[in-house]
């Protein structure tokens, strides 16, 4: 049990560290939060989650070997560079008739579970943390079997869930005080970050062809 718990705590803290580092996850679910409210955080986390526990599944499979390949890694960057791109597009060009609305209209990318699942694949990062880190814990957590392996995911997805749902609380509770105006911005400043991220992504892919 007390291995089981050291594997949960170290999972959660190397997970929030993560999750803390300002990426395009963080700008999405600002960006879904002040579309549709408090539960866009958490439906970003489920759409991450379901990737996560797929390429799990993968890992345990055998497919570690697979992901650590730097041609694969290269099409993940220069692939998510240009999802990133396609994303900021969509977000600049309608903000001057931006206005403030979280009815639960339909999003540019399909809604936050799809929007969790496609910013986790535009970061090459995300492949390469669990190829390395996340191959680490998957090996050590099997000694215990399936517990194992759940108690090390449960840790890990607990933190994305507990950072991005404060996220998105903080940003939906302060709606009454945004008007349209900041809105735009808010949206104006997460395009230009994901266009950022995009460059920086798709750099890191070109060099692993280089």
């Amino acid at each position: 049990m007390e291995k089981l718990a050291a594997i949960f705590i170290s999972s959660f803290i190397i997970g929030l560290s993560g999750a803390l580092m300002p990426g395009p996850v963080l700008t999405v679910a600002i960006t879904e939060t002040t579309r549709r409210g408090f539960w866009a955080g958490p439906l970003i986390v489920l759409g991450h989650a379901i990737l996560e526990v797929t390429l799990l599944v993968l890992l345990i499979l055998g497919f570690a070997d697979l992901i650590k390949k730097p041609g694969l890694l290269g099409v993940v960057g220069i692939g998510g560079g240009a999802v990133l791109f396609w994303m900021s597009f969509d977000m600049l060009r309608g903000i001057r008739h931006l206005r403030l609305d979280l009815s639960g209209g339909k999003s540019a990318w399909g809604g936050p579970v799809t929007a969790g699942v496609l910013t986790s694949l535009a970061n090459p990062y995300w492949i390469i943390w669990w190829a390395t880190i996340g191959l680490g814990y998957v090996i050590v957590s099997m000694q215990f079997g399936f517990v194992g392996v759940a108690v090390f995911f449960a840790g890990h997805i607990l933190s994305d869930l507990a950072w991005y749902s404060a996220v998105s609380l903080f940003v939906s509770r302060g709606k009454r005080y945004i008007s349209d105006r900041i809105y735009r911005g808010i949206i104006g400043t997460c395009a230009v970050m994901l266009i950022f991220f995009g460059i920086y992504f798709g750099v890191t892919g070109i060099r692993y062809f280089i």
